[in-house]
């Protein structure tokens, strides 16, 4: 716990924040380091949002509700900053595995050249993909952590990223033969959730590689939630106050501050504004496209899942889904749709890096997969199948589920419309756009509202990046020096 004692403020606060998710934090803590006296209010009874670790199967097994896995974390300029007393990082030694049938697996573990020795006749083509990103990470995930509209301090760096990342996921492929390695890109272009056709699904493949080549995915000891009890300890520090079980469904239900901060989607913003939203203005935000939902489901083991391939029992992360063709067509039914037979499904496994969260020799596990977004339907009976096919035995260890249909994690968290865990549909427009076209993506029409969720730049992910952007913002519309 910060043993800074709190400071004594006006009791009228100078900034406040709806919603305390890592992006509310965020603009929290960047606002009362500022020196304002900030009030936070959140709906739900624990802060967080997705950042909460709760027993949801049994006694004594700690599961994410919903982020698990935190390559960006550990590359967030912000975090970075805020630095997470009490936090520490698990990386596994392999960052994430894909199986296929037959026992074999595609695996990115350590440097781009080791990495590109375990693909055969791929190995060049994946040293010319990601050789030049990783050897200039720094400088690259700055810049697409920045809101993408700010001009790059190294544009031909950013030109080169951007000829790799801004195709479809498929057309990036073309350049590999084998199915390990047309796999592997594949399902780190599924994280988009979109289909592996559109243009910028590449952009995903070529991030998330790089982070893996340079940071790894790891994930935070004892759960997502230490992320947020670190930053809640820093703002007590700090002074500042935090509300929960507060549900704000109006503005007019805040107090009169400089500065509001709302970590809300943008159908939240108009629902909470009502007509201070002028017409043309309220038009631009429902254009806002959600992407599609997710289906999660979690499990207490009694063992380790019994993966075929070998590297998938040294990492907390395993896209599965089969070939690129199968993925491909699996994302491609989701966009249609209907539900997938056999789904592409992201599985986290974060006790082989982080024991404490089950009892000794026991596992948690969760997986999710992509749904139509609003979607009722449960898919635990085809995402085991999937674990199965891979995993032959896995559902002879299960003592315990949880599991979340789409409409379930809206009511959740509101800001994930329809189950879109993305806070919106990650085209190439909304990209670059969030979310309106605008070069001022945080202000709204209202003078001193600001958006800070995941619907702003850059976007999904727990990296904070979007209430800092925003905080920022305001604390230069305030004329104060950051």
């Amino acid at each position: 716990m910060n043993s800074t004692p709190p400071q004594v403020r006006d009791s009228s606060p100078d900034a406040v924040v709806v919603g305390s998710g890592p992006n509310g934090l965020a603009a929290a803590l960047t606002l009362a380091r500022a020196d304002l006296n900030v009030a936070v209010y959140e709906g739900a009874h624990t802060p967080g949002g997705g950042c909460r670790t709760e027993e949801l199967t049994l006694p004594g097994f700690f599961s994410d509700v919903c982020s698990t896995v935190h390559p960006l974390l550990a590359v967030s300029p912000f975090f970075a900053r805020a630095a997470l007393p009490g936090v520490t990082l698990r990386t596994p030694e392999v960052a994430f595995a894909h199986p296929l049938d037959g026992g074999r697996a595609a695996a990115v573990s350590g440097s781009v050249a080791e990495t590109a020795a375990t693909l055969g006749t791929d190995a060049r083509a994946y040293r010319r993909l990601f050789g030049p990103i990783v050897d200039h990470s720094d400088d690259v995930l700055d810049a697409v952590l920045a809101p993408l509209l700010a001009p790059p301090r190294h544009p031909l760096l950013m030109a080169r990223f951007g000829l790799r990342a801004l195709p479809p996921l498929t057309w990036l492929a073309r350049a590999f033969r084998s199915d390990e390695a047309r796999a592997l890109l594949a399902g780190l272009g599924a994280h988009s959730i979109r289909p592996l056709t559109e243009p910028g699904t590449g952009a995903f493949a070529v991030l998330l590689g790089t982070t893996a080549h340079t940071v790894g995915w790891p994930v935070v000891q004892g759960g997502s939630a230490r992320i947020v009890d670190s930053l809640l300890d820093q703002l007590a520090g700090a002074g500042a106050e935090v509300h929960t079980g507060r549900w704000i469904t109006g503005l007019d239900q805040l107090p009169t501050s400089r500065v509001t901060m709302l970590d809300v989607a943008p159908r939240e913003l108009l629902s909470m504004a009502g007509d201070r939203i002028p017409a043309r203005s309220a038009r631009a935000l429902n254009r806002y496209k959600y992407g599609s939902g997710v289906f999660k489901i979690d499990w207490a083991l009694s063992g380790p899942v019994p993966w075929a391939a070998e590297a998938c029992r040294r990492t907390a992360t395993i896209h599965l889904g089969g070939t690129l063709e199968q993925i491909t067509a699996s994302e491609a039914e989701v966009a249609a749709g209907h539900h997938p037979a056999r789904p592409f499904c992201i599985v986290v496994q974060p006790t082989v890096s982080d024991p404490t969260r089950a009892p000794d020799g026991k596992h948690v596990l969760y997986a999710y997969c992509h749904v139509p977004p609003g979607s009722k339907v449960d898919m635990s009976e085809r995402i085991e199948d999937q674990i199965e096919r891979f995993a032959p035995g896995f559902r002879d260890l299960v003592i315990g589920r949880h599991a979340m249909v789409a409409t379930e994690i809206e009511r959740h968290s509101p800001n994930y419309v329809g189950g879109d865990i993305n806070a919106g549909a990650a085209t190439l427009r909304q990209t670059i756009f969030r979310p309106t076209v605008t070069a001022r993506p945080y202000h709204t029409p209202i003078p001193g509202v600001y958006l800070c969720s995941s619907s702003t730049p850059p976007g999904g992910g727990v990296h904070g990046m979007c209430g800092y952007g925003a905080a920022r913002a305001a604390i230069k519309d305030l004329g104060i020096a950051p």
